[in-house]
């Protein structure tokens, strides 16, 4: 392990990486939660004629990209790299090029620059997120809700994490996806299926809810995202109208899920803790009409909704970063021998 030369009490900079996906982030946060730059380029335009990400090619831009994310967000700071405290990356889990691409890069600098590492699990990047905007205390409870993931984590402090229940298949912002492209939407399609399900009639539809019944936090949509499929199918050739409504349908069926597994795990909280902050985060959490009909639900229960600004819902480096900060003040570095991991479970940590 190495030894910063700046520890809590003392100003000090983190930069992070990200490059899980097809997103790659540099961010240079303070351990004052001062985000000094946040830059994304994104490779939307690359994987688009896909309508889906592809490994490889996210790999390859995250190569080409890495070194101008740097250079712009040190800019935007006014700082010089040697400013910088700590290097924080994203080492699992994820798209394993991805992730080698930037934990690799990361330990470069660490090494060239005689600063610590610190290997952040994407995971733990999302679910301190709220910390870095709220500034809310531990313990809470977590909703995790992505394209690559779906659970419910109880967050009782700094790498200690209990996962409540997760999806047993598909995660919702895959569900996402693969129905916007079932209806010929752009990708990523979330947003595209929220923009038309404002326009639809979520009651036109009647589609499966699996295992909602169940006295559990797990959830399952890949029988959703199959009934949403033959529904297509029975209709033949879709105008806007039906488009609208299988929209509008399907989030409405998401949201019942995910609202009455979010109250079961707040159940499951009580008897942990009587902290009552529950978090939606990750890139589902920019759905402003899931967070307003969950927010609805829990409030009987006196639970407060909080999710961060839309801008650091989805992937981006801001996250990573500001659990590099948190790691950093607590002495928490990597070794330069640490492997990146394509699974790699908040529990694990």
């Amino acid at each position: 392990m190495k030894t910063g030369d700046q520890f809590a009490g003392d100003e000090f900079i983190v930069l992070g990486i990200e490059s899980s996906c097809d997103d790659t982030g540099v961010a240079l946060i303070t351990n004052d939660r001062k985000i000094l730059a946040n830059i994304v380029i994104s490779q939307n335009s690359e994987h688009k004629k896909f309508q889906g990400v592809v490994p490889e090619i996210a790999a390859r831009s995250h190569m080409k990209n890495l070194d101008d994310a740097i250079k712009s967000a040190l800019s935007e700071a006014s700082i010089s790299i040697q400013r910088v405290s700590a290097i924080a990356a994203t080492s699992g889990p994820g798209l394993i090029g991805g992730v080698i691409t930037g934990c690799m890069y990361a330990k470069a600098l660490s090494s060239t620059l005689n600063k610590p590492f610190i290997a952040i699990n994407h995971l733990e990047g999302h679910a301190l997120t709220a910390r870095l905007t709220n500034d809310i205390p531990y313990p809470f409870l977590l909703l995790l809700a992505s394209g690559g993931h779906c659970q419910f984590v109880a967050v009782l402090g700094l790498g200690n994490y209990k996962i409540l229940g997760a999806t047993l298949d598909d995660a919702v912002g895959e569900a996402f996806d693969k129905v916007a492209k079932m209806l010929n939407l752009p990708f990523p399609g979330g947003p595209h299926i929220e923009k038309r399900a404002k326009l639809g009639d979520a009651h036109k539809y009647i589609l499966p809810k699996p295992i909602i019944h169940q006295q559990n936090c797990n959830m399952s949509f890949s029988g959703l995202k199959t009934s949403v499929n033959q529904l297509i199918k029975s209709i033949g050739e879709l105008d806007n109208s039906h488009i609208n409504d299988i929209a509008a349908s399907f989030q409405y069926t998401i949201a019942q899920v995910l609202s009455t597994k979010t109250l079961r795990a707040a159940e499951i909280f009580t008897e942990i803790s009587n902290a009552k902050n529950i978090v939606i985060a990750g890139g589902v959490a920019a759905n402003q009409y899931l967070k307003e009909y969950i927010s609805a639900k829990i409030s009987v229960l006196g639970y407060s909704l909080i999710t961060p600004p839309i801008s650091l819902c989805t992937d981006n480096a801001a996250m990573i970063a500001y659990a590099g900060v948190e790691r950093y003040s607590a002495k928490l570095f990597n070794s330069l021998d640490f492997c990146p991991r394509a699974r790699w479970s908040l529990e694990e940590i």
